[in-house]
């Protein structure tokens, strides 16, 4: 087997882990933060925490022992546009709160037989192309030009040596600090703790995620075909998958999109299993729109800030990249913007009532 095939492979596998790490735990960052704003739970939250600490320790681990170098990822830039970033992440954030989920979500709930999800997708798909390489592909390179942040580092370790302290050092203060209190904040709750399927799940995803550094950094690391260092995302990719559907004779195969297709055959596997495969759709032509409009918002926002809430969320964090900090404050603080101020049963405009209704895309 070839470097390229088992990447190829190996994307396949990592997918269906995360497809099936992610249905069992229902792992969400918006519903974890309507959970914990909103409705008193604060569960969710938690297994996307712990997701990102076990990405983290695993990531990092990877890079000390020499397996995988995560400086040729896309997030560990020493410059990029502040203004950029930040704003595609909450154009991201108030999308995924108007298609009530993101794209990986999306992809997990179309492998349980969710109507909805597939029209999200594909407006994500096309949203992302539009930015990347489309109508507002100038309006992104130019965007990338204004604000620029360049603190001569790309990560907090490279902050920390910048201000004297020793590489090494820098790196086990800043993964020990951050890993610590992520753990703490997700085991530390009772609640969380003895849920096994929130905990195993979220840390599934963790694994998912190390794996998928592992795949590309390591199996894919070959001199006359180099693969891309990347793991789990959710904008580009759904987008080369569609077109990969489209136009497979003449356009390669890769990691993301062998990654698609696995997240939502793992997903199907354990919704057979539990016997849960159930086709929904629309409610009402009204909340198409609101959806199709979230997934194009999505699409494009998450191409300015190059990631979703996956992307740039668990997989950036795990690089401890400095971007992919300012790109999860964006989604944090649009999805903020976009979700009603207090709980659902005090405060419910009648388009929220019924997105949450609905459930998931």
């Amino acid at each position: 087997m070839t470097s390229s095939q088992a990447v190829i492979w190996g994307g396949l596998a990592v997918g269906i882990l995360f497809g099936l790490a992610a249905r069992l735990s229902s792992l969400c960052l918006l519903s974890g933060l309507r959970g914990w704003w909103l409705n008193d739970d604060g569960r969710p939250i938690r297994t996307f925490a712990l997701a990102i600490a076990v990405a983290l320790i695993g990531s990092q681990a990877l890079q000390a022992a020499g397996i995988v170098d995560l400086s040729q990822s896309i997030y560990v830039r020493d410059a990029f546009s502040l203004p950029l970033v930040f704003g595609g992440g909450l154009l991201f954030g108030i999308g995924m709160v108007m298609a009530n989920g993101c794209g990986a979500r999306a992809l997990v709930l179309l492998g349980g037989g969710n109507l909805r999800s597939a029209i999200v997708l594909v407006c994500i798909g096309i949203g992302g192309y539009v930015a990347l390489t489309g109508l507002l592909g100038p309006l992104r390179v130019w965007a990338g030009q204004i604000g620029v942040l360049d603190l001569g580092a790309a990560t907090i370790p490279g902050l920390l040596e910048k201000a004297g302290l020793g590489g090494p050092a820098a790196l086990g203060l800043t993964v020990i600090a951050t890993a610590g209190a992520l753990g703490v904040f997700a085991l530390g709750h009772a609640p969380f703790r003895n849920n096994l399927a929130l905990s195993l799940g979220g840390a599934a995803v963790g694994c998912a995620i190390v794996a998928g550094w592992y795949v590309t950094g390591a199996l894919g690391a070959d001199e006359f075909e180099p693969v891309p260092v990347a793991s789990a995302t959710f904008i580009a990719p759904v987008g080369d998958t569609i077109l990969y559907a489209m136009l497979s004779t003449g356009k390669k195969i890769s990691f993301g999109v062998t990654l698609v297709v696995g997240v939502v055959l793992g997903s199907f596997a354990l919704a057979a299993a539990r016997g849960a495969l159930k086709l929904q759709g629309f409610a009402s032509p009204a909340a198409m729109l609101r959806y199709m409009a979230g997934g194009v918002l999505m699409g494009i926002g998450g191409a300015f800030a190059t990631g979703c809430s996956i992307g740039q969320g668990v997989t950036g964090l795990s690089t401890l990249a400095l971007m992919s900090i300012v790109a999860t404050a964006g989604i944090v603080a649009g999805t903020a913007l976009a979700l009603p101020r207090r709980a659902p049963a005090q405060n419910m405009t009648a388009g929220v009532r019924e997105v949450l209704k609905e459930g998931h895309p």
